[in-house]
């Protein structure tokens, strides 16, 4: 079967990295550089999307006590935390490319860590029950790809939650995201951590404002074989797109 084209969530971004071979460097390394800091930072651009919001949805998209979960992109454990509360600590993996943040998370929570791509999984075919990726599909450099390793590590019938934040329908909402995140969230990373805070949080903004439309995303979960795709959206900007992985196990290939 022959490749077919790249997903990329947004185009190449110049203003950071070159070309789509660099992206995952430069993403790796400007994590690399702020995980000291990212939970400070991340209290400034969450906009009150905490703790309640990740355990509510994990819950109301299937995760209960027993579940074998993986968290991709972990970062310093956010989400995992709160999966953690519902179906135990010793059930929960936490994966991520970042070394720097593997060893944040590590601080934090007690769980099984394990540095890798989210496009390239090192685990068995239809081992784990539920898979969470928090604010990070934008860093991934092919969605279907993506999806398609998702699809291949879950059981039949297994949940996948995607919580992302997009542009607004609202111009009004648009512009007051394009003021908070475009300049006031990277002008208090950079007080309040480093230069480099601020950065990623400028690369934050561009992601958000140049990545592919929430119609988009779940048409390539579809096309990785996912099923009962579906998105709920909060405030008008904070998305979880959710689905299930087909109950009569068949196996979607690259």
């Amino acid at each position: 079967m022959t490749d077919k084209a790249a997903t990329p969530p947004h185009p190449v971004l110049s203003a950071y990295y070159q070309d789509p071979k660099s992206r995952q460097n430069f993403v790796q390394s400007i994590f690399d550089r702020t995980a000291r800091h990212y939970d400070r930072i991340n209290a400034i651009f969450s906009l009150g999307s905490g703790r309640w919001y990740r355990r509510w949805m994990l819950r109301r998209i299937g995760l209960k006590a027993g579940d074998k979960v993986l968290d991709v992109a972990t970062g310093t454990g956010l989400v995992a935390r709160e999966a953690a509360r519902i179906a135990g600590k010793n059930n929960i993996i936490g994966l991520d490319m970042s070394a720097g943040m593997l060893a944040q998370c590590r601080q934090n929570l007690p769980i099984a860590l394990v540095q890798a791509d989210a496009q390239h999984l090192p685990f068995p075919d239809a081992c784990l029950d539920f898979l969470s990726m928090g604010y990070a599909l934008r860093h991934v450099s092919d969605l279907r790809k993506t999806f398609i390793a998702y699809r291949r590590v879950l059981k039949p019938g297994g949940h996948v939650l995607i919580l992302e934040i997009g542009r607004a329908n609202s111009p009004y909402v648009q512009a007051f995201l394009k003021f908070y995140l475009g300049r006031v969230v990277p002008l208090l990373s950079g007080i309040a951590a480093t230069r480099d805070s601020r950065k990623l949080m400028e690369y934050y903004w561009d992601t958000i404002a140049e990545c592919v439309p929430p119609n988009e995303i779940m048409q390539n979960l579809r096309d990785a074989g996912f099923e009962n795709v579906r998105r709920y959206t909060s405030f008008g900007v904070f998305h979880a797109y959710a689905a299930q992985a087909p109950r009569d196990g068949a196996l979607q290939r690259s």
